[in-house]
């Protein structure tokens, strides 16, 4: 309850007789590059064509959007980023995180690109600045790195015994080692010790719970990745099946059955997204749109998991919760 105010990805060719009728009529096209899979990304899917419509784009009415979509594959985004580059399309949409971005921006310097950055997008040299981006690259930045600490606060909230917590990281993403840096210092900064785990495969994420619980290690942090979230339904059904309280960064994963979120809502991140493809179809340059950041920020609880799990929530917890889910 709510508390407070490429469809798979296969290189393109059997879309692209439809793809040349669009661009035979004049209709722009957006192409949509994702790290993640269709599935899991209808949601975002249908906030991103939100977006659009707010600037009058309507998909199949006065632009077209291509999906290409990685399904966790990392290795295959370069190969979608060239595609869309080849085709020539309006404007490149990357999302599902920095690896799509990076190699969104490797394939092209002159179309424009509107990403999704998991970090800080000027440190990692997406952008030249957040208010002057530069080039030919914009986007949203979801901060994730810098509420790590929050994330690990809210563990220890509704588990106060715990001294250490494992975080998940996935070796294959050009953002682990920083991920692993801002989480250490968050531990560190609230008197916690913190092992890492490292999974990119649904196997290696039993392994990793395996290795948690031999350690006994009584509390998991999952922080942003796209292989993450589209195994949100693994990971809660392995949290519940060795008693392991968890935090994500997206409510999808406490709604799937994970204990607790916190993070930006990300439907919103995805709206913003089309509001910029659509500005720049109609004629606005990326260099003239500063990267976003979020706003608002979302505690999700899931109490069903919680009282699953045996723990009991503190009020002051269920107090400052955006959304209980019960």
């Amino acid at each position: 309850m709510k508390r407070r105010n490429f469809i798979r990805f296969i290189g393109g060719a059997a879309a692209w007789p439809f793809v040349a009728r669009a661009q035979q009529s004049g209709m722009p096209v957006i192409g949509f590059l994702s790290a993640r899979s269709a599935k899991e990304s209808a949601n975002l899917v249908d906030a991103f064509r939100k977006g659009l419509a707010e600037y009058g784009v309507i998909e199949n009415q006065n632009v077209t959007v291509d999906y290409k979509w990685a399904d966790s594959h990392y290795d295959r985004l370069p190969a979608g980023a060239a595609d869309f580059v080849s085709r020539q399309v309006a404007v490149l949409v990357s999302v599902g995180g920095d690896m799509t971005a990076k190699a969104a921006i490797a394939a092209t310097h002159t179309i424009p690109i509107v990403a999704v950055f998991i970090g800080d997008p000027v440190a990692a040299g997406f952008v030249a600045s957040l208010n002057r981006p530069g080039g030919n690259v914009t986007g949203v930045s979801n901060l994730n790195a810098v509420i790590e600490a929050k994330r690990l606060g809210l563990l220890r909230n509704v588990k106060s015994e715990i001294v250490s917590v494992c975080a998940l990281l996935n070796p294959d993403s050009m953002t682990s080692a920083s991920q692993q840096r801002d989480i250490e210092e968050a531990a560190r900064s609230i008197n916690l010790q913190v092992q890492f785990l490292q999974a990119s495969s649904e196997p290696e994420l039993e392994i990793a719970f395996k290795a948690m619980v031999a350690n006994r290690i009584p509390a998991l942090l999952v922080p942003a990745d796209a292989f993450f979230a589209a195994s949100r339904d693994r990971l809660a059904e392995l949290a519940a099946q060795y008693s392991v309280p968890a935090i994500y960064t997206i409510r999808e994963s406490a709604v799937a059955g994970g204990l607790m979120s916190y993070g930006n809502n990300l439907a919103d991140t995805y709206r913003l997204i089309g509001t910029y493809a659509a500005r720049i179809v109609k004629g606005a340059k990326p260099a003239d749109l500063p990267v976003l950041q979020p706003t608002k920020f979302e505690f999700v609880l899931n109490l069903k998991t919680a009282k699953a799990l045996g723990l009991t929530i503190p009020p002051g917890v269920l107090a400052i919760a955006d959304e209980v889910i019960e």
